[in-house]
Formats: structure tokens, sequence, C-alpha cells
């Protein structure tokens, strides 16, 4: 629906692009958008009515129509905002630009048409004034020149200066009919235009209301949206957590089995140390009685192996299992080491008295 006829001579003068705003009613503190984006917005001029007015459309629906008074004014609140306030339509319209220099041409164009309305106002004044004077002259002057014509002269006389007289007031009627008449047409238009403003004045409020409720529901739907933003938001950091988690888990396991992996191969190292003395051993057939000590300590020595492999492998359970049994195996492999070591060194300095005792035979 335009707000302006087809048939008005309303013609644009200024033209500009801005986000156009409206106070709060309930609050008459917050702004409102009445666009969703940024609308042309323009002034208009009437020739016919001598007026001017500010409209804006967005689509099919009319976001300003405010006809401009002297009374008004357009103040800069921001750089790039400005506001007025209109009585008429009983709210505050607040535009924001893209620059500080569109505001500055719309806030000089607006003092600009504020200047010629006040003008329009004063010379419509000026001209209801002169009408007024100009009847109450003439209805001073003829009944003058009658009372002069009755008093002063005769009946020829007051046919004779009766004459004009009646002429003047003749013409001075036609005149008053034609103003009459004029009027008259004028008043039907002013009604017609009233009523063309208070069908748009509720098509307006229409349109309004159905913004507020617009509005009302993309704010539910706002705070939906960011509500689960923020369960999103949670989730994923929760996510993050259990992922830094398994990744540290994942580093430790890591590290278990490179230390799993070093302990079997020291193991396998030390079997077949232990393999190479069996074979040692048995090369001696003529000293098995002197070996007898020395293979009771080998059997020991293999028992103890055995249950340090079993211990061994106990703990390599247990390392799978638990962080806190590593030390402990360990401990007890290093315990482990330090006896297969001295029974290694016992051995060896074994065999250098056996070595020894053959030389002396």
């Amino acid at each position: 629906i335009s707000p302006v006829p087809p048939y008005s001579r309303e013609q644009p003068i200024f033209t500009t692009r801005a986000h156009v705003f409206q106070i709060d009613p309930s609050t008459k503190k917050n702004w409102v958008p009445a666009s969703k984006q940024a609308v042309t917005v323009s002034y208009f001029y009437d020739s016919t009515r001598n007026s001017y007015r500010i409209i804006s459309v967005d689509g099919a629906k009319v976001i300003i129509n405010s006809t401009i008074t002297p009374n008004m004014t357009f103040t800069k609140t921001s750089q790039k905002f400005g506001q007025w306030a209109d009585s008429r339509a009983n709210t505050v319209f607040g535009l924001g630009f893209p620059s500080e220099q569109q505001l500055t041409k719309f806030a000089e164009k607006f003092q600009e048409v504020k200047e010629a309305a006040k003008l329009a106002r004063d010379r419509s004044q000026e001209k209801i004034e002169t009408s007024s004077n100009h009847s109450q002259e003439s209805g001073r002057e003829t009944p003058s020149s009658t009372r002069a014509s009755s008093v002063n002269g005769t009946d020829d006389e007051k046919a004779s200066h009766g004459g004009p007289a009646e002429a003047h007031l003749k013409s001075e009627n036609d005149k008053l009919k034609i103003a009459l008449a004029h009027s008259s047409s004028n008043v039907k238009k002013w009604e017609t235009e009233l009523q063309t403003l208070r069908e748009s004045n509720a098509r307006l409020t229409t349109a309004l209301q159905e913004s507020a409720a617009s509005i009302e529901h993309w704010k539910k739907q706002f705070s939906a949206c960011k509500e689960e933003n923020d369960q999103l938001r949670s989730k994923i950091e929760e996510l993050e957590e259990q992922c830094n988690e398994i990744n540290k888990e994942k580093e430790r396991n890591a590290q278990l089995s490179r230390r799993l992996q070093e302990l079997e191969t020291e193991l396998q190292d030390k079997e077949l140390e232990l393999e190479d003395l069996r074979k040692q051993g048995e090369i001696i057939p003529q000293l098995m009685s002197e070996c007898e000590s020395v293979s009771q300590q080998l059997q020991a020595a293999e028992k103890k192996n055995k249950d340090l492999e079993e211990k061994v492998r106990t703990l390599r359970t247990e390392v799978e299992e638990s962080k806190h049994r590593q030390t402990n195996l360990k401990t007890e492999l290093k315990n482990f080491l330090d006896v297969l070591d001295g029974k290694i060194d016992e051995l060896h300095d074994f065999r250098q008295g056996l070595s020894k005792l053959g030389v002396d035979n």
C-alpha cells in the first residue's frame, strides 16, 4: 500500500538510505528496529497543500509517514544516528546511517524543510488575516455609505448613489460566494485526505502490532537458539576434555609398552647368559663331585630364576593394569638383576677357582 496516492502532486525532493527504528512504546527508552535492513527514506513535497512529509516503505509496509511541522527538531545522538519526535504519530523515529556525512546531509535537509514549512504556515496565516480584514472593511463601509445616502440625499440622490454601492456589495458577495465554494471544496478535499490518513494510520497501527508480535517471536527463537548453542558448547568442551584424557592414556600406554619391551630384551640377554653357564657346567663331568655344590647353587639360581620369571610375568600383567605396580616391578626386577649379577660373579669366581685347581693338579 503506497503512502502517496496516485492522484497526489507529492514529489520526492531528497532520498537516502538508512536503518529505521522506533521508540519502544512501553519503556519509551529502548529502540525497536522497524526494518530488517537499510531502506529508502525520502522527503516529499505536496504542492497542493504546501506541506512536507518523510516517507519510508519496506516492501509493502509503511514504516515512516511523518508530516514535518515547524515545531519538530532533528537531533544527532551520535556520529551516525539521529532522531525526531512526531506528536501526531505519537512516537519517536530514529535513523542509523552508514556514514556521518549522510547523517549531516539528512539533518541539513530536515532543517531546510522545517524552515520552508514555517514560512508556508506564516504565509497561510497572513492570507487568512488579510481576507478577514478585507471582509470586515467591506462590512463597515457598506452601512456607512447607505446611511450617508439615506440621511443626506433625496430620493433621486439615493437612486444615483445607491447604484454603485449595491454593485460593489454584489461584487463583494460574489467574491465571498466564490471563496465559500472554494472553501467548501477544500473542506471536502481535506475530509477525503483526512479519511485517507486515518485509514493509513490504521494500517500503520496494524503493521506496527504485527511487527511487535514478530519481534517477540524472533526474540524467543533467538533465546532458544542461544540456549541450544550454550548446551552444544558445553558438550564440545566435555568431549575435548575426554579426548585429552584419552590421548594422555594412550601416551602412558605407549611408554609402558616401550619399557616392557626393554625389560623383555634384558631378560632374553640374561637367559642367554644363563644358558652359556649351563653349557660350561656340562663340559666338566670329571669335576661333578666338586661341582655338586655348584649344581645346587645353579639349581637354586634356576629356581630363583623361575620365581623371578614368574614375578616378571606377574609384574608384566600388573604393569598393563596399573601404573602403580610398575614401580614394584622395577624394584623386584632390579633385585633380581642384582642377585643374578651376584650369582654370575660367584660362578665366574668359581670358574676361575676350578681353572686354577685344574692347573695345580
